[in-house]
């Protein structure tokens, strides 16, 4: 069972879920993917993380840019439209009867497609690009988003865009898990990793915020993913009059930041309450509190 914001309930009606692989409906016990895949073999492509409210996909737009940018950036051709990959994405929900409920979250997985044989040369890509659709009942736990998680700084560092540009959605997460397994075993629920300027950079699976006297502070952007729900509570501040910046700080200022956050697509906003073991809240505080509201009228706003 996966700890902090992605932590969640077993769902029983997973096991039966269909799962569309390359546009056909597979049952989940069925669908697999070449041993050849690039995804599989290399880590090579691109995915998305997909909330469903209302039998409609949040944020769908910005997900998509994220997702057609990403593959240009590493000259993949995803091999259908938009338009074609926005109606496999609603064919899977409603071929799975998910269109009425709620608590659905898809991940959307493009590879580069299959190699005649184990080599990293895009050239030796045999098929078109590999797209798979998964769909499950599956939603945080109201105590993780209530009580919040714990943060330990490891020593893995958000890369240089020279050496892996981390404003790429890529399959190849293994920064990622190296900081999250450094976290678990110090005790800890999720990483918060720094820059190679030894700034505060994001988490290992999330953004991280914090909130001192009343202003809202991330990190600059730059050794991080373009953050759809980051992007997001950005937005509600700005639209709301919260004083929110974009800029360098490091861990003295968060262990003296009043409140501190984490944003995600899966859990949204949820307090960040133990950094290192300073304690910074009981639980969430008042501008968690309050931008966790903002936040969900945003989706509704965007899916009406």
């Amino acid at each position: 069972m996966a700890k902090g914001t992605h932590d969640f309930a077993a769902d029983p009606r997973n096991e039966t879920i269909l799962i569309n692989v390359n546009g056909v409906m597979t049952p989940r016990a069925e669908a697999v993917v070449s041993v050849f895949d690039s995804g599989f073999m290399l880590g090579d492509g691109v995915w998305e993380g997909l909330r469903v409210h209302k039998g409609r996909i949040a944020f769908l737009e910005a997900h998509l840019d994220r997702l057609f940018e990403g593959s240009k950036a590493i000259a993949m051709d995803i091999g259908i439209s938009r338009q074609a990959l926005t109606d496999r994405l609603y064919e899977t929900i409603r071929d799975n009867a998910m269109a009425d409920q709620e608590g659905v979250h898809i991940r959307l997985m493009v590879t580069r497609g299959i190699r005649s044989t184990p080599y990293q040369d895009p050239r030796v890509v045999i098929s078109p690009a590999t797209i798979v659709i998964i769909p499950e009942y599956k939603e945080a736990l109201p105590s993780t988003v209530e009580n919040g998680i714990r943060l330990f700084t490891v020593h893995v560092r958000r890369g240089d865009p020279a050496v892996q540009d981390q404003k790429l959605n890529s399959h190849s997460k293994l920064n990622c898990i190296t900081a999250c397994i450094q976290a678990t075993q110090a005790g800890a629920d999720e990483a918060l990793m720094l820059d190679p300027q030894g700034f505060v950079a994001t988490c290992n699976s999330t953004h991280f915020f914090i909130v001192r006297k009343g202003e809202v502070w991330t990190s600059s952007g730059d050794y991080c993913l373009g953050g759809i729900t980051r992007a997001n509570v950005i937005r509600i501040c700005r639209e709301n009059g919260i004083p929110v910046f974009e800029k360098n700080f490091s861990l003295t200022d968060v262990y003296g930041a009043d409140e501190a956050f984490v944003t995600g697509t899966f859990a949204g906003v949820v307090p960040a309450t133990e950094v290192d073991g300073r304690i910074l809240t009981e639980g969430r505080g008042p501008m968690v509190e309050r931008l966790q509201g903002l936040y969900k009228e945003l989706i509704e706003r965007d899916v009406a």
